[in-house]
């Protein structure tokens, strides 16, 4: 859920799914379809299927429990090499490099004197992290980078005056020169197909039946880019047709 998501926003719906699904197993029961429902507004809803098919996997190979190693995590469906890093380390105590964005940001300009990492992670960014994962204490070390990150260390407006390393950062020693690659822009999502899959999914999570498709034209006036939504959610597993034209979450 924290995936590409605040914990403000997470927080509220992890609480209803801990209520109503304490274990793998019982949320395993489960229709896919439900999990979508119950996931409401938080977005990229294909992270509810990927849980749903995970906690599945969980119960049918390893007897309902989390595993604890980085491999067996990551064989999971939707386990990224970050998730699988930051289970084993922070319910396991093993010790991983956790790179979510905010530490490969205090990493770039402490240790490679650079503003920001590059887009994506590269096998020299995990060299760099695995390297300097202390002895004993892993886990608390990647939540207090992760946090540096979050408070001070942060992308646009960074606290150098509140920072604990900065006699040492690479970044500030050499007069934090500005990032010489591209810029970066916000997401936009109005009048994207992305804001009309969410108004198409929204009156599907909030039916207590099947929709007929006139109910779905009503939410987006384009009918190329409504239409075009619509095959996207169908192609994901997200929605699904029935015989009769009307369409639903995934049964």
């Amino acid at each position: 859920m924290l995936q590409q998501t605040p914990v403000s926003r997470v927080l509220p719906i992890w609480l209803e799914w801990m209520e109503r699904w304490p274990t793998p197993e019982s949320l395993a029961k489960e229709s896919p379809g439900e999990a979508v429902r119950h996931w409401g507004r938080l977005g990229y809803p294909r992270r509810a299927l990927n849980l749903h098919a995970c906690a599945r996997a969980i119960a049918a190979e390893h007897d309902g429990r989390v595993p604890s190693t980085y491999d067996e995590l990551r064989a999971l469906p939707g386990i990224g090499d970050y998730t699988a890093a930051a289970v084993a380390s922070f319910a396991y105590g093993g010790s991983h490099a956790v790179l979510d964005t905010n530490v490969r940001r205090v990493l770039a300009r402490a240790v490679r004197g650079e503003e920001y990492p590059p887009k994506a992670t590269t096998s020299a960014e995990r060299r760099l992290a695995e390297g300097l994962i202390p002895p004993l204490g892993a886990p608390r070390w990647a939540v207090a980078i992760m946090e540096l990150g979050a408070l001070v260390c942060t992308a646009r407006s960074p606290r150098c005056d509140h920072c604990p390393v900065v006699s040492q950062c690479a970044w500030r020693l050499a007069g934090r020169p500005p990032h010489d690659g591209p810029a970066r822009h916000g997401q936009t999502y109005a009048g994207t197909d992305r804001q009309c899959r969410g108004r198409l999914l929204a009156v599907l999570r909030e039916a207590h039946g099947p929709v007929p498709k006139d109910a779905l034209d009503a939410v987006w006036a384009d009918h190329v880019q409504r239409e075009r939504a619509l095959d996207g959610l169908l192609d994901d597993g997200l929605a699904e047709v029935l015989p009769d034209g009307t369409y639903r979450l995934p049964g």
